[in-house]
């Protein structure tokens, strides 16, 4: 789960991490009375969508192609005349997509006298089971371009759960940023309250781009993007109260709310699998049998006739869709209860796409043999690759 970036602030902000101050405001006059409440001379006024490049970013309403998403002002009017800009209009971003996001809030922050930018990051290291930070001298940047080009500018640590964070990690990142004298206290508290944030709230991803050294020489977070661990959440209910449903697809919150996982992709045919290795592989033989996915579907293991008939009604709903297959593996998942699923759902939603289905497994003949005295054009498939070559030779036209 994603959250915009004046909440993350304020999540960080208590675990005593050094932020700028800013106020969210929904309205030009929202926004006119934080800045008013901030004092001036500079604010920075911030879209807040779930997308990164947000400075770099383009409305598609605007006329004026130099105007991002993130602007440095001098005075009350430009900040009711940007908040009007960017209310209510649409940012495209090279994380966004073609399509871009639309900016229901914005964020007027006080502005900072900077003399370095820097990059830093906190994630979860699935290859040593360590939290790890990830830090840069080049903050600013895209961090893909500053590994790619010059990766001797990037450092990684990994903290030792049977340790846990100690001073010297954090004085290791301030030598690694170059930093001195009272900025290596500061990078040692700031690092440490960051590591306690990160386990407190099981986020996933934690980045901050820039960190900056202002010109008093003190460290301060100026952008902060946070990520969390989904399956977690039930922890913490406080964290899912923040979730803004209007930055996510409407099918895939329509699936969370069935306990499907469901990620919406650019393609033409519809998956439903169950299992989330076996959902990755049903994608790969897709394309490679000359087609694309058009979503990832992972019904879990022990799903409901009512959840398949739920999963259909999702991927029908995609205009893209034009054809389905469905491949199970029934271990704990019983054939016979997804071929029910299939059987009611093509009656209920009367599906015109073609449908190819692919069981094995816990009671597949029984799950067959519903399919088959359905009546309905369900196309069955011995494998995975025959499934795969049957519906994509169904959306090409040669089925």
């Amino acid at each position: 789960m994603n959250i915009h970036e004046y909440q993350a602030k304020l999540l960080l902000g208590e675990f005593q991490v050094p932020v700028a101050q800013g106020v969210v405001a929904f309205s030009p006059r929202e926004a006119v009375t934080a800045a008013e409440s901030l004092g001036g001379p500079v604010w920075v006024v911030k879209s807040q969508i779930h997308a990164g490049g947000r400075g770099k970013g383009r409305f598609k309403e605007s006329d004026s192609g130099d105007q991002g998403g993130v602007r440095v002002v001098k005075s009350i009017d430009e900040v009711r005349r940007n908040a009007e800009q960017m209310l209510g209009k649409t940012l495209v971003t090279h994380q966004s997509g073609p399509d871009g996001k639309t900016v229901n809030r914005i964020y007027v922050e006080q502005g900072s006298a900077i003399a370095r930018e820097l990059y830093l990051s906190c994630l979860i290291d699935r290859s040593s089971s360590r939290v790890a930070f990830i830090c840069s001298t080049e903050g600013g940047m895209d961090i893909e371009a500053v590994a790619a080009e010059t990766p001797e500018k990037i450092l990684t640590l990994t903290v030792d759960p049977a340790s846990g964070y100690m001073p010297h990690h954090g004085r290791s990142i301030a030598f690694g940023l170059g930093l001195t004298g009272k900025q290596i206290k500061q990078c040692v508290e700031l690092i440490g309250n960051l590591y306690r944030a990160v386990l407190a709230k099981d986020m996933s991803l934690l980045e901050i781009n820039p960190l900056v050294v202002t010109d008093e020489g003190d460290l301060l977070v100026l952008d902060a993007k946070v990520n969390f661990d989904s399956n977690a959440l039930y922890r913490h209910p406080d964290i899912q109260e923040l979730r803004d449903l209007d930055e996510e697809d409407p099918a895939e919150v329509e699936a969370s709310e069935y306990d499907l996982n469901y990620i919406k992709l650019d393609g033409v045919i519809g998956c439903m699998v169950n299992g989330a290795g076996l959902a990755m592989a049903t994608m790969d033989i897709i394309k490679l049998y000359g087609s694309e996915p058009a979503n990832f579907l992972d019904v879990g293991g022990g799903a409901s006739k009512e959840q398949v008939m739920n999963a259909f009604k999702i991927l029908l709903s995609d205009p893209k869709v034009e054809g389905i297959l469905v491949n199970i593996f029934g271990g704990i998942m019983r054939c016979d209860i997804i071929a029910e699923g299939i059987v009611a759902a093509a009656k209920e939603m009367e599906i015109d796409a073609p449908l190819v289905v692919r069981l094995e497994g816990t009671n597949v003949e029984l799950g067959k043999k519903i399919l088959s005295e359905s009546g309905l054009a369900i196309i069955p498939a011995d494998n995975l690759a025959d499934a795969a070559e049957k519906i994509v030779a169904q959306v090409k036209g040669g089925g």
